[in-house]
Order: structure tokens, then sequence, then C-alpha cells
């Protein structure tokens, strides 16, 4: 592994550091020290490139990012996955507002708690679909203006407070929200519907958290345990009658 050590080093050096040292054919890259450096990973193309984070990255972690696996062995700030189109950020903590930001491709797996505006514009692409597994509860305007792609909360600390704050999938007209628990409707956006997942939801949510399990060391058994709800677009065009044709 090429370590990095990441302390008082200026973003844009840091960022060319790791360019450098992946083009002379490192795979796996140990980055110490990180303290709000902005734009690890982003634009980065290698399918077999491990970075691992130790320290707080700052905001446009892995944007634009296609194919590589960026692991954070803490918390991690705003914007995380900015128009990922595939590849995977694996957050062992807390991180920030508006993730996966016109995401589409790829995997955000997050310990802890997210912020405001998670998978705001998240598209799929042809057969890319992207995944955003938060393990804590989400702020306000979950799943906004959301077009494909999977969401997914699950409080599991269960703390009591709401699993998503307000406005959840305003503008929603693509993909699915996945709550582990129950959500009141007057907390979601008019343009979304509250159903039973079916057995095939149920089927692809067990292979979604497989993987989101293994990467955090959780137990499978101990998330599924607690009943999800799905929350769906009842609309494909939901403001339609704002524009002029």
């Amino acid at each position: 592994m090429y370590e990095i050590d990441a302390r008082g080093i200026y973003y844009r050096e840091l960022n060319q550091m790791i360019r450098d040292v992946i083009a002379k054919g490192e795979k796996e890259i140990l980055l110490k020290g990180v303290n709000g450096q902005y734009y690890i990973g982003d634009g980065l193309r290698a399918k077999d490139v491990r970075i691992i984070i130790e320290g707080v990255p700052g905001n446009d972690l892995a944007a634009f990012m296609d194919g590589p696996t960026i692991i954070v062995k803490g918390n991690a700030q705003d914007n995380i996955g900015n128009t990922m189109n595939s590849g995977k950020v694996v957050v062992h903590g807390h991180a920030g507002d508006v993730l996966g930001y016109g995401m589409r491709g790829g995997r955000l797996h997050i310990l802890g708690d997210v912020g405001y505006r998670v998978g705001i514009h998240m598209k799929g692409y042809k057969r890319q679909v992207p995944v955003i597994i938060c393990g804590g509860t989400a702020g306000d305007f979950l799943g906004e203006y959301m077009a494909g792609g999977v969401l997914v909360v699950l409080d599991l600390e269960e703390s009591g407070n709401p699993i998503a704050r307000d406005y959840i999938g305003t503008g929603m007209h693509g993909g699915r929200i996945f709550l582990r628990g129950e959500v009141e409707k007057i907390r979601c956006g008019k343009e979304v519907g509250i159903v039973e997942p079916d057995e095939g939801d149920m089927k692809e949510l067990e292979r979604l958290l497989k993987e989101y399990c293994d990467d955090l060391g959780l137990k499978l058994e101990d998330v599924i345990k607690k009943p999800f709800i799905k929350l769906i677009p009842v609309t494909m065009r939901p403001y339609g009658n704002l524009y002029a044709y």
C-alpha cells in the first residue's frame, strides 16, 4: 500500500500526488492526516484502485468518479459522489448535505447520519442504477427531484427522531426510496406515494444491504429484521403545468 501524509498539503497538490501515483501503477493508496482537502478522487477512472482516507475529506469527494473505491475511516462533508458514474464510497461515520447530486451509477454507503438533499436529481443511466444507503437518519428534501436509482435510510440506532425530515421526495419522478420504519405522509412531497415493498423489492433490498453490511461490518439479519416502507413517485411530470409546452 502506498502512503501519502496529507497533513498541511494544499488540496491541488494532494490530488496531483494521488493522480501521479495511480499513473505509476499503484492500486491501493492510504491518505493519512486528511483535514478538509477538497475534490479527492474527482474524475478518476480506474476500477481497480482503492483509496483509504484517515481523517475528514472536504467537499466533492468522488465527484465525476468512474470506478475506484474510496473508504473514509471517519466522517465526511458535503457533495460526495456529485455526478458519479461508477465506483463506491464507504464512510465509517456521518456525512453532510447534497450526497449523490445527479449521481448516475455506483454506491454510497454511509454508516451514520446524512444531511439535507441527499439523492437530489439522482438518476440512472442505461443499465446503471445508483444506490445510496444511510445507516442513520436523513435531513430535509431526501430524494428531491429524484429521477432514478435507489435510496435507503435505516436508522439503525432507532434514535427516536424522524427517519427522514420534511419534504421527502419533493419533485420526485423516478427511482425508489426505502425507509426502515414509518414516515408520516405529511413529511412527503405531494408527488410521493407510500406502499409496502413486494417480494421483488425485498430480494433487491437484501442484495443491496448484504453488500452494505459487508463493507461496514454489520450483520444483515439485524438490519432486515424491522419492516420497510417504499416511497415511489405517483406522477412522471410533477411540474408539467409550469411549462409553456
